[in-house]
């Protein structure tokens, strides 16, 4: 196929040849693109793994952005390799030349595999044969290994809905929710609860590393350091991990024969890729980009991963004209540099993690734990129920089958966990309703000067951290800007549709009266504005206080167990256990002086976002809160029945017991950080599988 394809484009594009001056037979000319072709993949197979371990030194993107100039060279070198100066290009025509031929390749052998399944299979047997000679086998084969899949953003509600309309058919099927003959569940989806923080850093640190203690929001202000906290910061992340560790004497889900593969912390393994805790770190021991290394050293890979890209950057790019154009309501700005970062998430990010864990599977490992982002960044911008949405959940429902088939090929049984960290809740911005930022209405409750023109606040979408890991930039852009011009000025920070307002010239978590002293208008001004679902705040007599609308106070160390709506005041609206996940972050060292929640509209689920976002999560309200586990029947119950999994925490649990029963005493056993939970691997804290197929409207 190379050499038919090299054939063709000699024929279309006048400055490649295949033969001398003179002119050569038919005969001739094939032979002439019959050396080059091999050339060209000798040179690929041999030289193209070396050229990009030596751009590992690079940013991570700019791999991407060679990719067509190192393969164009590597044409001209094959082209030069022929005898008599047949072949020739000029530099610009090896680059299209040497592209098409590898997608025309990698497509054909994709093709030939699919199409026979003995074939495909002693491929990933050569694969795996190939990893286990080098030492990096399977420790048990006979046990089974444990892939989590996070979708990162994917509420249980979108899933169950995606699965009904046919956006995800694996996990339909999984569900047992097809219509074909016989259908039969495989799998149990078990929604949770998050903690009031529902965002991917509380929620996998969590799960990953058993606490999230002292994680109030996606970015906070401390005060004993004079810094801002990011959870999608790698300096951040670093010390989120450490802290965890720290606090549960353990070092996380993975440590036994565990892969990270893009997440924000390590969960204690050993094999590492994309992982944002480890990008601030240097030298040999940093493996966070060694996925890089790992898919791009196929060169098809390289160039069907950049045509993509392009593609997606496109797509995005009509989508967001279209929107505008339509005038839809709601609406971000999606220009500069996000059609871009939005391509990243779900093109670059997907396809490297995705081969990644392949590659771990084939190796037979214990435990991989990945993240898709795509659909979370999507939502953000475009919604999470829109058509640009779903379009993207079938693109990793793909990577789901594909997860599923290489599975059976594996050198080891593997159960796959699917998964999510929080949902998404729609609704417009808090800027858009009302003409002004949560910070703008603090310094009008401060009475100081509010500017002219409200300005936007930066989005903390997950992506973005991991394109500047990429790049290289592990810093967050924009920190400077939670610097308030004045040590006495407040300093704001958003969250999705929570908000943290903190007094940096206090060392203190000021309490209810001092706020009320320093400056009287501001509590009442922010829990009375209609923007507003409710503030907590600390008094100094009676512990957590939450504050609402016409005078509206809850004390919550007061609040009876069985306290009622009437009881429960502004949080009745947002859910069971709002209560009891706000009393759980007032405890936090580091819980700003004022805590704000945006507005929930229980009728229609949309909360205000105090980011440029349409869709958010971050706090409570809505589908943000209420992600799903999606589990094999084979592994036990998550939760007793009728009870409800609560936490990130509980999740770590739920999760390190199921990695117990398949490797017993090698899954070391820890104690709960919150005493809240059961001992996970008590005999008698998860009641066995019953193995019943679920009815297909659950």
């Amino acid at each position: 196929m190379s050499t038919l394809t090299m054939l063709v484009l000699a024929g279309i594009l006048p400055d490649f040849k295949l033969q001398s001056d003179d002119g050569d037979s038919a005969t001739r000319i094939a032979v002439t693109a019959a050396l080059g072709a091999g050339a060209f993949g000798l040179l690929s197979a041999l030289v193209w793994p070396l050229l990009v371990r030596a751009l590992l030194l690079v940013p991570a993107l700019v791999i991407g952005l060679l990719t067509f100039f190192l393969n164009g060279s590597l044409l001209l070198l094959a082209l030069r390799l022929i005898p008599d100066g047949r072949g020739d290009a000029n530099a610009e025509t090896a680059v299209v030349v040497a592209a098409v031929m590898s997608a025309v390749a990698s497509a054909t052998g994709g093709a030939l595999a699919v199409r026979d399944d003995d074939a495909y299979r002693r491929r990933l047997y050569r694969l795996a044969d190939r990893r286990r000679r080098r030492g990096e086998g399977p420790r048990h084969a006979t046990t089974p290994g444990t892939v989590f899949l996070q979708l990162d953003g994917v509420g249980h509600d979108v899933l169950c809905r995606a699965a009904r309309k046919g956006v995800l058919p694996t996990v339909a099927r999984w569900l047992g929710a097809d219509e074909g003959p016989g259908a039969r569940a495989t799998h149990r989806l078990t929604p949770w609860r998050t903690d009031w923080s529902s965002q991917t850093g509380a929620s996998q640190l969590g799960i990953l590393h058993g606490s999230n203690h002292d994680v109030p929001a996606f970015r906070w202000y401390e005060k004993d350091t004079g810094e801002v906290m990011v959870s999608n910061r790698p300096a951040s992340a670093v010390e989120l991990q450490r802290r965890a560790i720290a606090r549960t004497g353990d070092g996380g889900l993975l440590t036994y024969d565990g892969a990270s593969r893009g997440n924000l912390f390590s969960g204690g393994a050993e094999q590492l890729a994309l992982v944002l805790s480890m990008a601030a770190r240097r030298g040999k021991e940093n493996r966070s980009r060694a996925g890089y290394f790992a898919y791009f050293s196929d060169p098809a890979n390289a160039v069907r991963t950049a045509l993509s890209f392009v593609a997606e950057v496109g797509r995005e790019i009509g989508e967001s004209t279209r929107a505008r154009l339509r005038r839809r309501r709601p609406r971000v700005s999606r220009g500069g540099l996000y059609p871009f970062i939005r391509a990243f998430a779900t093109v670059v990010e997907r396809d490297v993690v995705v081969a990644a864990v392949i590659g771990d599977m084939l190796a037979g490992r214990a435990a991989v734990y990945a993240d898709l982002v795509a659909y979370d960044e999507v939502a953000h911008h475009s919604g999470p129920t829109s058509g640009d949405a779903e379009k993207v959940l079938r693109r990793l429902d793909r990577s789901l089958a594909l997860l599923a088939q290489v599975a059976e090929h594996a050198p080891r049984p593997y159960r796959i966990v699917l998964l999510s960290d929080h949902g998404q809740s729609p609704g417009e911005t808090y800027r858009a309703r009302y003409g002004l930022t949560l910070g703008d209405l603090v310094r009008a409750g401060c009475g100081l000067p509010v500017p002219r023109r409200a300005r936007r606040t930066r989005s903390g979408a997950e992506a973005r951290a991991a394109v500047r890991a990429a790049l290289r930039r592990p810093v967050e852009e924009g920190t400077g800007e939670h610097r308030p011009r004045r040590l006495a000025e407040p300093i704001v920070l958003a969250s999705g549709n929570l908000g943290l307002v903190s007094f940096p010239d206090v060392p203190h978590r000021m309490t209810r009266e001092e706020i009320d002293r320093r400056h009287p208008a501001l509590l009442p001004t922010l829990a009375n504005h209609p923007g507003i679902g409710f503030l907590l705040v600390r008094s100094e007599d009676r512990g957590p206080l939450v504050l609402g609308a016409r005078g509206a106070e809850v004390y919550l160390d007061e609040l009876p167990a069985d306290a009622g709506p009437d009881a429960l005041g502004p949080l009745a609206d947002f859910g069971p256990g709002a209560a009891d996940a706000v009393r759980r972050t007032d405890g936090f060292p580091h819980t700003a002086d004022i805590m704000v929640n945006s507005a929930y509209d229980p009728l229609d689920g949309e909360v205000l976002a105090f980011e440029e976002q349409i869709g958010s999560h971050g706090g409570l309200g809505g589908a943000q809160s209420r992600p799903f586990l999606l589990s094999p029947l084979v592994l036990s119950r998550p939760v007793a029945e009728g009870a409800e999994l609560v936490g990130a925490e509980a999740v770590h649990h739920v999760l390190r017991c199921w990695l117990h029963e398949a490797h017993g005493p090698e899954v070391p056993r820890v104690t709960p950080a919150d005493d809240r939970l059961p001992d996970p691997l008590a005999p008698t804290a998860f009641p066995a599988a019953d193995h019943v197929v679920q009815d297909k409207t659950q």
